[in-house]
């Protein structure tokens, strides 16, 4: 394939899980993708995380047949929460060489330009953990420091978990209200009690972070009490992160796009949406969309550009929605 095609670019979502690279060019053709594995630099350090995230680009490249740098990148990442992260990230990135424009911003960003054509509105991210950003239409940026309860933060799919466990537990020995919750948790790790559950994450036998796999069960318990009661809060998390975007870029008298993903949002629950649409329709002129294509397309529009007429974003969506699971 000529390495002359025309304004090639990279497209990256580096999460802690897995990072996703893809390779096209200005016409919104798909030359080349891959996936690699996580993308950590607050735990490996960033010349490492770069390190294995290079492997992943060099398979890309070779795909492609494409040599030197193209003309844009755009890496929507894990780690960069912060703004001199974000910094730090972005020189890391373009002393690669890999293009010849760097843009480097959190992972969340990629879900806003996914769901917004001008990239402009407020997105929250649902997924593990939860986080929120907003981009006015004059460039001012509302953004939080998303590191867990030491800032604020509460929902996505590890504080449903354990919040389901806590009360699930509390049901069966008396101290809380009786709740399907108990026998549901038991049931989805195959336990015989909720306890049951709460001493294997304790002795080892169960990893912790396999509380993040409850949220489908939750969606079933709507007519339960206390499971409702979970849905409801992280319903006014999501308006709250929301609202203060809003707010805070003055958009919240504006009509402005919302747009939510992740795991937990992009489940689309009727329940949990219904309560975050009438949380944000009492505060703002919120346009609520839920994205549920994968982080590395908004990546890729990002990438492609503002100026890419209609035909083209749509041929670019068409393929990374043919091939959203990207392997190899």
């Amino acid at each position: 394939m000529s390495q002359t095609l025309m304004r090639t670019f990279l497209a990256m979502d580096g999460g802690n899980s897995k990072t996703d690279v893809v390779l096209g060019d200005g016409t919104g053709k798909i030359h080349a993708r891959a996936r690699g594995g996580p993308f950590r630099p607050q735990v490996t350090g960033v010349p490492a995380a770069l390190d294995a995230l290079a492997e992943t680009v060099a398979r890309v490249r070779a795909r492609a047949g494409v040599e030197g740098p193209v003309e844009r990148l755009s890496a929507f990442v894990a780690g960069a929460d912060l703004r001199p992260e974000e910094a730090a990230l972005q020189d890391a990135f373009a002393r690669r060489g890999w293009a010849r424009e760097v843009h480097v911003a959190n992972d969340t960003f990629a879900l806003l330009h996914g769901g917004s054509p001008d990239g402009t509105g407020v997105a929250v991210v649902c997924g593990t953990g939860i986080n929120c950003v907003g981009i006015a239409p004059d460039g001012s940026v509302a953004r939080f420091p998303a590191l867990g309860i030491l800032s604020g933060d509460w929902g996505g799919g590890m504080d449903i978990g354990t919040l389901m466990l806590w009360h699930a537990v509390r049901g069966e020995d008396g101290r809380g209200p009786r709740t399907a919750l108990a026998s549901a948790v038991a049931g989805h790790f195959g336990l015989p009690s909720a306890l049951d559950v709460t001493l294997a994450i304790h002795t080892g036998a169960l990893a912790e972070t396999e509380l993040r796999t409850l949220t489908p069960v939750l969606f079933t318990l709507t007519s339960d009490p206390t499971a409702r009661s979970i849905l409801d809060r992280q319903a006014d998390e999501v308006c709250a992160l929301g609202l203060s975007a809003l707010r805070r870029l003055g958009l919240d008298r504006t009509p402005t796009p919302v747009i939510l993903g992740g795991g937990v949002l992009g489940a689309a629950d009727p329940y949990l949406l219904g309560r975050i649409g009438d949380g944000f329709a009492r505060q703002a002129k919120a346009e609520l969309r839920v994205v549920t294509e994968p982080p590395v397309t908004g990546a890729a529009l990002h990438a492609l550009g503002v100026e890419a007429d209609v035909a083209v974003r749509e041929l670019l969506l068409r393929q990374l929605s043919a091939g959203a699971a990207l392997v190899g």
